[in-house]
């Protein structure tokens, strides 16, 4: 049975593009075959199964959704467009330098292709390619970008160039950032245009979606088997796309933590940005571990965020993060430091939703153990919207068998077990978060932390900008 798609309590990118009287696809009921089977509906899911429908047409593809596809993560973050030359370090590490260099060039692609992606599928994603701003508002975050600069000139590539506090004060209207660094390649989107526009592509696709069936069971086996609580699918190979929910599965539990990022949106404010000075609407983040931004919309709206919110115990179970975010106050903190001018626009709306962090900050690819059938593709650690078109080519290249340089790269490699089972894991978490928000905290009063908050602080998993090098 069929049912109308549920618009009340969903972050305001939903609401904005869940069209009125759009129906849900059907849930999953009684005995089911595919081909591949994919299990959850995001923007990895959706890019994995029309990557494999465009190498492999005949393939019949399935996608199991728990909710609707985009209902997760991809629906309800930030929009925010970004290469991943920030953490090459890590790429170099797990993939060699040539590789990482090609890798570093197609995420850096990314959103001129998704440009073009949707430009061709019609999707109106409000699309705006005005740059990032990677800045410091505090004197001791001056020169956090130097090491990444550095290791890009080793190899001559320069896709940042620097920026005075008068230049990103030209471009933004805040005085409030010292230095920092411009990325003219990344852009902003509407996440849940996004999200309900390649569902719609996918449909088109002939690629079948079941909504509203929450994957209860995986069985691991030739030709594995996904239960949900109607039905159950049996598919020659599944291709797990879960996001903060592949805590769900205890071989994928120890790679990601899973932490909330919060953002509010203004009402369409054109007069009051235009009169603070955010002439060229660049994105901006600062450099704290636990990265604040803003950015402004295709309609005039000022939509701020913060990570570093809940943090998630054990697995998620049915968690959907609905309902406003409990950190306004924090948002709007953020915004004072970073943008005075504009820190009191009142709040429309706000949300909040989960990230998969891993410990190095990169998405890890594979196959489960002694599971050869079921692949797994998670952890972009809130960089989702421009790392998972390619991680849709690197599925695709696993499920389809098919050795090449997407299933050979360095980000397909064992699932890292850096962290401890529950409630150890949890405490631990909260007494990583605690120290990273004194240690924020601290280099703006232009104080260095003591060695304990130190030493916890650099517990932190990657994130936006930062990433750590590590290896099993």
């Amino acid at each position: 049975m069929q049912h109308q798609t549920r618009i009340a309590g969903r972050c305001a990118w939903l609401r904005e593009a869940i069209a009125p009287g759009e129906i849900d696809a059907p849930a999953l009921e009684g005995e089911q075959r595919a081909d591949v089977c994919i299990v959850g509906g995001g923007y990895a899911g959706m890019w994995t199964a029309l990557e494999i429908k465009r190498r492999a047409p005949a393939t019949d593809v399935a996608i199991v959704e728990a909710d609707i596809c985009g209902g997760g993560a991809s629906g309800r973050n930030s929009g925010m467009v970004l290469s991943q030359w920030a953490k090459f370090a890590a790429l170099e590490n797990f993939c060699g330098t040539a590789d990482a260099i090609r890798l570093g060039h197609l995420f850096g692609n990314s959103a001129g292709d998704l440009d073009a992606f949707c430009r061709a599928q019609g999707i109106e994603a409000e699309f705006r390619r005005d740059g990032w701003i990677w800045g410091a508002s505090c004197e001791r975050h001056v020169g956090s970008w130097n090491g990444i600069l550095a290791a890009l000139a080793k190899h001559n590539l320069a896709p940042f160039t620097p920026m005075s506090a008068e230049e990103i004060a030209a471009r933004t209207g805040s005085r409030s950032f010292l230095a920092g660094i411009f990325d003219p390649t990344a852009a902003t989107v509407h996440p849940g245009k996004l999200a309900r526009g390649l569902r719609r592509v996918a449909l088109q696709a002939g690629i079948r979606i079941y909504e509203n069936s929450p994957m209860v069971r995986l069985e691991s086996r030739p030709s594995p088997l996904v239960h949900t609580p109607a039905g159950r699918i049996a598919a020659q190979r599944v291709v797990l796309t879960l996001n903060a929910w592949s805590t769900l599965l205890p071989q994928l539990r120890p790679a990601i933590l899973v932490i909330a990022s919060d953002d509010a949106v203004t009402a369409p404010r054109p007069d009051l940005i235009e009169r603070a000075g955010y002439k060229a609407k660049p994105l901006i983040s600062d450099s704290q571990v636990f990265v604040t931004g803003f950015r402004t919309t295709g309609d005039h709206r000022l939509n701020a965020g913060v990570t570093g919110g809940i943090i998630g115990y054990g697995s998620l179970g049915g968690a959907r993060f609905e309902g406003r975010s409990p950190r306004e106050d924090a948002i709007r903190a953020a915004l004072r430091r970073c943008h005075p001018t504009l820190a009191d626009l009142p709040f429309a709306d706000s949300w909040y939703g989960p990230i998969d962090r891993t410990r190095s900050g990169l998405p890890l690819f594979g196959a489960l153990p002694r599971s050869p059938d079921i692949f797994y593709g998670y952890g972009f650690s809130g960089n989702g919207i421009a790392t998972t078109p390619i991680a849709g080519r690197i599925l695709a290249s696993l499920a389809l068998g098919q050795k090449d340089e997407w299933s050979g790269c360095g980000l397909v490699r064992p699932v890292e077990r850096w962290l401890p089972p529950e409630p150890i894991r949890y405490i631990g978490a909260h007494l990583v978060r605690a120290a990273i928000r004194r240690q924020d905290a601290l280099a703006h009063q232009g104080r260095m932390p003591g060695l304990l908050v130190r030493s916890l602080a650099a517990l932190a998993p990657g994130g936006i900008t930062s990433s750590r090098i590590a290896r099993n």
